[in-house]
């Protein structure tokens, strides 16, 4: 398992801005990566390592970025309270629509389809908004300490959210919210199998849950230090997970079984999968990306 690519973010020494990568996603297509940093910048890479777009306008460190399916907006939520949708469809990507709902910072966002998205913030709060709307189309205010992620199921019906109240809650946009007791920090919903959902700890624990009934199905014990984030597969077949040491790990879902490991300089924010579920990227608190090529395990 070793690194194909290294996508430095602070070459130029008279620039001493804090540009810890913080956040990154790859696209549908499988053909370009974003990444945000510390530096309230959001950029664009080619696989090639090639840099598309430099995309200025958060004031403050970019923590979620998310592409939508089509590819041609590029949705971020930062430090600074707002979310951004970018139009990066053409040569120049520009800002298409900026969100001010939230009253403090914007922590993660998440696309229920090309035009509709949800965020949340550490205002307690989840919005779900839309493209050329002003106003948030449904505001759930159900968390008592600020919310870290929310996750789409892959119809669109259902959005997870967890937060430092030690719940994680799926919320039916119909109906009222139901949740999970557990302290968490991130998690992804399982593409293939939607009932299933990851979740990652300042314990140092990965769990994977059944949303339908709120039961554990198994516990992923091997990290020794907080995991930030965690990754499903494409296929749904394996789960990358990364940790404040710099430590990632690729599971076998079925079989609860740790397959790879790569070890890096720094702190590891967020992981993510291309879309042939041959590389895992990986952001890090020294200004790197490091992209890794999985071959799967048997």
């Amino acid at each position: 398992c070793g690194v194909s690519r290294l996508l430095q973010h602070g070459t130029n020494p008279a620039d001493r801005k804090n540009k810890d990568v913080t956040t990154l996603e790859w696209s549908s297509d499988g053909e370009l990566l974003a990444t945000g940093s510390y530096d309230g910048v959001a950029r664009v890479w080619r696989r090639n390592g090639a840099l598309v777009h430099t995309l200025r306008s958060h004031r403050g460190p970019i923590f979620s970025l998310k592409w939508n399916r089509r590819g041609n907006f590029l949705l971020s939520g930062s430090y600074d309270k707002s979310t951004i949708v970018w139009d990066v469809s053409g040569d120049t990507g520009f800002v298409k629509q900026q969100f001010n709902h939230h009253l403090a910072p914007a922590l993660d966002v998440d696309w229920k389809d090309d035009v509709t998205f949800a965020s949340c913030s550490t205002d307690k709060t989840v919005h779900i908004c839309r493209v050329g709307s002003s106003r948030p189309l449904q505001t759930y205010t159900g968390h008592t300490d600020e919310v870290n992620a929310v996750k789409w199921d892959p119809s669109g019906t259902l959005l997870a959210s967890c937060s430092d109240d030690c719940t994680a809650k799926v919320w039916d946009v119909s109906r009222a919210p139901g949740g999970v007791n557990e302290p968490l920090h991130d998690f992804k919903v399982n593409p293939t199998k939607a009932l299933m959902l990851a979740t990652a700890s300042f314990d140092g624990s990965v769990r994977l849950w059944n949303v339908q009934d709120g039961s554990c199905i198994r516990v992923l014990s091997r990290h020794r230090d907080s995991v930030y984030s965690v990754a499903f597969s494409p296929s749904g077949e394996y789960l990358a997970s990364g940790s404040l040491a710099g430590q990632l790990y690729i599971w076998k879902v079925r079989e609860g079984r740790h397959v790879k490991s790569f070890k890096g300089k720094g702190d590891i924010f967020e992981v993510a999968w291309n879309k042939e579920e041959t590389r895992v990227a990986a952001c890090f608190s020294s200004n790197v990306v490091s992209v890794i090529d999985f071959f799967g395990a048997r």
